[in-house]
């Protein structure tokens, strides 16, 4: 009887791994349908993302990134989320392979003899009677998973450890883009507060004369009163300007895992990043699919998705499982590991075939359908919002940098204007105040060039953002274990 379970079971591990109930890999039509080639012929070429930011020549700057990168608690808790999913997929693996236990049990019964069939004994003085027994074993079972609902769900826990892997790398370009981005609000906005400063100067020297003047009769009330509140306009900056400088301080310390005031102290020194004006190489938009991790991160739970479905269609079979055990059995504990003499074998199989379940299963299959509708529309809508973004930031970037020569137009006729109003002063034929208003227009002519300055900067960190890729490759990071995530993408394509 035996040998015929077994070779029964054998038959059935044969066929073990051929069936398989999840549908075949789909990409969204929304994918095929995606431009081959960007509009700009002036950002074609390969695109580099690694450390990217070196391009503004700033020590300082490079330094933040690589503490942002492997410091930030946001990146962290990432880490610790790819973990759990790493774990949540062994423990959905261990289901594939046998489970073996071993046990050992020690039984002390004691009976009366009386009123049973061993009564008669009574008058020979055995009143009652006492055994020993002593059974190690070792017991092991197994489900044969014919038809794929625990491989299905296992391959799908493991996308969702790809997922959560992609979704580490959406945190650190985060970190990342946010430390660049505070970084350059702190240059603008010294640079504001050192402008405004020197225009209160020139203001309060220009309301000085105007007073005069108007008590002269020289100027009407109503220039006096311009003069006045345009004074108290950037004195009331001042303060606008340092609440944001210090909120972009505390932003930068907690991105850099510290505290305001270290970082106050780490920058407290001239911080002068160069801009770059080069336009960005952003390859081909299929490429998208590889370099975003929110992209690959919808994919894997896409295909996490249609895995379920597998597994949920696997539930209307029956589920065939094996166990056995091996052991001994004897009085004495040398008796029960006696293995030559006193052993024992059992060998079962069993079939649960489900006959009656008020249509959960049908219900289970329809719940994964849906769940996977919904995530191939998020993937696909994912797809199209990154196309969108890098067109827009490839966009936006030119057009900044076209503001940027365009102010800085404006800044050399301002100064050209003051030199004019400096020699004209002094050789007597112009007034000081007209040296005042050259003076003045120079310095915002300045504050809207920072601006720019950092508008363009941002405008370039948008187009690395939307393009992605992977940033801290040349930087050191949490170690992710990426030689396991490739297997298990590997081992994911072959179901």
């Amino acid at each position: 009887m035996t040998l015929r379970i077994a070779t029964a079971v054998l038959a059935i591990v044969g066929l073990t791994g051929c069936i398989s109930m999840a549908p075949g890999v789909k990409q969204p039509a929304v994918v095929s349908e995606m431009p081959q080639a960007y509009g700009d012929p002036a950002v074609m070429g390969d695109y580099q993302p690694q450390a990217w930011w070196s391009a503004f020549g700033d020590p300082e700057l490079d330094a933040l990134v690589s503490d942002a990168l492997a410091q930030n608690l946001d990146i962290a808790e990432a880490a610790a989320r790819v973990e759990q999913a790493r774990a949540q997929a062994r423990i959905a693996r261990s289901a594939l392979l046998p489970s073996i236990n071993a046990s050992i049990s020690a039984t002390d019964t004691s009976t009366p003899v009386a009123g049973s069939a061993f009564g008669g004994l009574g008058g020979a003085g055995f009143d009652r009677i006492e055994t020993e027994t002593y059974s190690p074993s070792i017991a092991a079972s197994y489900e044969l998973d014919l038809f794929g609902r625990v491989r299905n769900d296992y391959a799908a826990l493991r996308q969702d450890a790809i997922a959560s892997e992609y979704a580490l790398q959406s945190v650190q370009l985060t970190a990342a883009a946010e430390t660049i981005s505070a970084y350059f609000d702190i240059v603008d906005t010294r640079r504001q507060l050192e402008l405004t400063a020197q225009t209160i100067d020139v203001l309060a020297d220009r309301t000085a004369r105007s007073e005069e003047r108007f008590e002269r009769g020289l100027i009407d009330s109503f220039e006096l009163y311009q003069v006045r509140q345009d004074l108290r306009v950037n004195q009331a900056a001042l303060p606008q300007l340092e609440s944001s400088l210090s909120s972009s301080m505390a932003r930068l310390a907690v991105l850099t895992r510290s505290f305001p005031d270290a970082t106050q102290k780490r920058l407290d020194k001239a911080l002068q990043p160069r801009l770059v004006f080069e336009p960005v190489p952003a390859g081909l938009p299929a490429d998208l699919l590889s370099q975003r991790p929110d992209v690959a991160t919808e994919w894997a739970r896409l295909e996490a998705a249609r895995l379920r479905i597998g597994a949920r269609r696997a539930e209307r079979f029956p589920q065939i499982s094996l166990s056995g055990s091996v052991g001994g059995q004897g009085g004495s504990i040398g008796d029960g590991f006696d293995f030559a003499e006193n052993w024992t074998s059992s060998l079962a199989a069993n079939i649960v075939a489900p006959l009656f379940n008020a249509g959960r299963i049908t219900a289970n299959i329809r719940s994964a359908r849906a769940a996977y509708d919904q995530q191939a529309a998020a993937y696909a809508r994912t797809v199209l919002t990154a196309y969108s973004e890098v067109s827009s930031a490839l966009e936006d970037y030119e057009q900044q940098s076209r503001r940027y020569s365009l102010i800085a137009a404006q800044l050399s006729e301002a100064r050209s204007s003051l030199d004019l109003q400096k020699r004209r002063f002094s050789v007597g034929v112009g007034g000081y105040i007209a040296y005042l208003d050259a003076l003045r227009a120079v310095y915002q002519a300045e504050a809207s060039l920072s601006s720019s300055a950092r508008a363009t900067a941002i405008a370039r960190l948008g187009v690395h953002r939307a393009l992605a890729g992977d940033w801290a490759s040349q930087t050191q990071s949490i170690p992710l274990e990426m030689g396991e995530i490739e297997q298990l993408k590997t081992a994911g394509e072959n179901q």
